[in-house]
């Protein structure tokens, strides 16, 4: 269980010191390290709570591809790993580790957002991309692991628990609709009791 961050900013550069207080917000999900990753604009930030389950020495996230155009961080895991590992060396990526998460980074490489196809587990990812400028977010089919966003100030956060987006400075204010659908219904598919938390 790691804990994973992002921010995409479209007016304020995004600070390190949010970045990392959010991270280190999800230090219960991943003590083995927490890093983050800024964008060369500072528009945009990923961070990463890791505990270390597989690939113990070379599996730090955030991860880049070959070129650093993309960067990744990953909750989860993928089934059937090393089958997809040793397919995309043979299309010629150069893996830099043996963690499960540098597939999915690699795949998208080759397949864009259909690189979802071929990922199954249980799992979470943010993915930016720096060539197309796209932040690229996805969980498992089943939603075993969460994925949480915001929109606030002009920028979109995501994050493993609740309690890092409000670390990185989203308002914590009860939404009172939600909390009547949770009473009365059971609560809502996309929404949570939080204003503006999805």
């Amino acid at each position: 269980m790691c804990g994973i961050v992002g921010i995409c900013s479209r007016r304020e550069p995004v600070s390190a010191e949010t970045l990392q207080r959010a991270t280190q917000s999800l230090y219960h999900r991943g003590p083995d390290g927490q890093r983050h990753w800024i964008s060369p604009d500072r528009r945009v930030g990923l961070g990463h709570a890791r505990l270390s389950i597989i690939d113990l020495t070379t599996g730090d996230q955030p991860m880049a591809n070959e070129d650093g155009r993309i960067q990744i961080v990953v909750n989860g895991e993928f089934y059937g790993y090393e089958v997809i590992r040793q397919e995309l060396q043979a299309a010629g990526h150069r893996l830099k580790t043996k963690s499960d998460s540098e597939i999915a980074l690699h795949l998208y490489e080759d397949r864009g957002v259909q690189c979802l196809h071929r990922l199954r587990g249980e799992f979470a990812l943010l993915l930016w991309d720096g060539v197309n400028r796209t932040m690229f977010a996805a969980r498992d089919r089943f939603g075993i692991k969460p994925l949480f966003y915001a929109w606030h100030n002009e920028a979109l956060y995501f994050a493993s628990e609740v309690k890092a987006l409000f670390a990185a400075g989203v308002p914590a204010r009860w939404d009172a609709e939600s909390m009547y659908h949770s009473v009365e219904f059971g609560g809502h598919q996309t929404r949570t009791l939080y204003d503006g938390v999805f």
